[in-house]
């Protein structure tokens, strides 16, 4: 029969090497680059792999890696510390190149532009 010891570990492997690779994609948010080969050399496997990892989370990296830049990108837009940072460089920082890119894939997610969630932060301010 199946070693199930042995499958047991082989997951919690899997599950402790794609935990690194989030706290990695996370360093790297900023990188337009962020790509599946260079998270395979790092992490000593191959990109099929990684794939994998996450379509066993019923994602894709290519989605995993949006979220997490999209996240990124709310959380700054929302910090009322950084309302003098222009909604471009936000975009920059979260590895958008291309700002009506990032405009657009913003707006489906959130279903708000980021002008409009900066603008909620600023109205905050004076009701706390």
């Amino acid at each position: 029969g199946h070693d199930l010891a042995g499958m047991a570990q082989a997951r919690g492997m899997t599950a402790a090497r794609l935990h690194a690779i989030k706290q990695d994609i996370e360093r790297g948010l900023d990188r337009q680059n962020l790509s599946v080969a260079g998270l395979a050399l790092r992490h000593r496997c191959t990109a099929r792999s990684i794939q994998r990892m996450f379509e066993a989370e019923g994602t894709t990296f290519t989605d995993y890696v949006s979220t997490q830049r999209l996240a990124r990108a709310h959380q700054l837009l929302s910090d009322p510390r950084l309302r003098g940072e222009k909604i471009s460089a936000v975009a920059l920082d979260c590895g958008f190149g291309d700002v009506s890119y990032f405009n657009r894939v913003f707006r489906r997610r959130y279903g708000a532009a980021p002008s409009d969630v900066r603008a909620r932060t600023r109205q905050d301010i004076g009701h706390g």
